[in-house]
């Protein structure tokens, strides 16, 4: 069964509210396609927060926002138990994590013990409340944020949450003439927000539909040799620990939804190629020597992955 809607138009709709941040936009679509969770990462007022309300608007989900703090607890993002006194019964309250898209605003702002409450959400897709565990509408894809700059009062990610996250996105800054059209086209009004070009049973079947892409087995290997090159001391001396096995099932599971994405039923090699940095940055650890040689980490990963030869 093939879905009626096709993917292309929750991008137009996307960024008929974002102008520009193009890969931001394709990138978000491909991660609710993949299943998977994005770290978007960017200095404030690049519109993050507005690119994922215009995603959960176009696909007709529920958004929640929840705004990370030093003094955030677990029960406020998963929900917690009430007595009621004149039933004398315990009843549920849901928290914000229970929707289909969720935007973790400064997720770095946050203690571990909030970050492990995250953690469970993400891979599980269930939370647990008392003696309940309760699942997740479908689709759910958390969408987290992060400013590079401002370090005062945050806390590093765990490694392992950083390697749940399918991948981390880099927003830049927009070209001159991005920025003029932003003035222009929001300057005096609120942004336009497309509402509802597809619905959470679209969003299903793409999911469907992209793991049923064709992958061929040398494609295959070369989404594992690229992953493999970060482990390997003489591909580059500068990694200090490698990318795992998620990484090879994310790049897989991405090129499959690019695919989808551009209307073919087989990945190709351009397709890993492309996506292959945003799935590496986040799950791979630099050694001092890449400070002491003046390198940046992009360079070294996009180093990495072009000497590795395609099929």
């Amino acid at each position: 069964m093939i879905a009626a809607k096709r993917p292309s138009t929750v991008v137009d709709a996307v960024a008929h509210t974002i102008v520009g941040q193009r890969e931001v936009v394709e990138s978000l679509i491909l991660g609710l396609i993949a299943g998977g969770h994005i770290l978007l990462e960017g200095v404030p007022g690049l519109a993050k927060t507005l690119a994922c309300r215009a995603l959960a608007a176009a696909i007709g989900g529920e958004f929640k926002r929840i705004q990370f703090t030093p003094d955030l607890l677990p029960s406020d993002i998963i929900g917690t138990r009430i007595f009621d006194q004149r039933t004398a019964t315990f009843s549920t309250v849901r928290g914000p994590i229970f929707a289909n898209v969720v935007l973790a605003d400064e997720i770095n702002r946050a203690p571990a013990k909030v970050q492990s409450a995250l953690l469970e959400g993400m891979q599980e897709r269930q939370a647990t409340i008392g003696p309940e565990s309760l699942a997740f509408p479908v689709p759910f894809i958390v969408l987290a944020t992060m400013n590079p700059l401002d370090t005062d009062g945050t806390y590093a990610l765990p490694l392992a949450q950083m390697d749940r996250f399918l991948m981390k996105i880099l927003v830049s800054y927009p070209s001159r003439d991005e920025e003029l059209a932003i003035v222009e086209r929001f300057g005096a009004d609120v942004p336009a927000i497309v509402r509802d070009v597809a619905g959470p049973a679209d969003i299903i079947e793409w999911q469907a539909e992209a793991r049923r892409v064709h992958i061929e087995p040398s494609l295959r290997e070369y989404v594992v040799e690229i992953v493999r090159a970060t482990r390997d001391p003489r591909a580059s001396p500068y990694f200090e620990t490698g990318a795992s096995p998620r990484a090879s099932l994310a790049l897989v599971q991405l090129a499959r939804a690019r695919a989808l994405l551009e209307g073919r039923e087989f990945a190709i090699p351009d397709d890993v190629r492309r996506l292959a940095p945003a799935v590496l940055r986040h799950r791979v650890q630099f050694g001092h020597r890449l400070y002491a040689d003046g390198l940046e980490a992009e360079d070294v990963i996009a180093r990495t992955v072009g000497a590795v030869r395609a099929p």
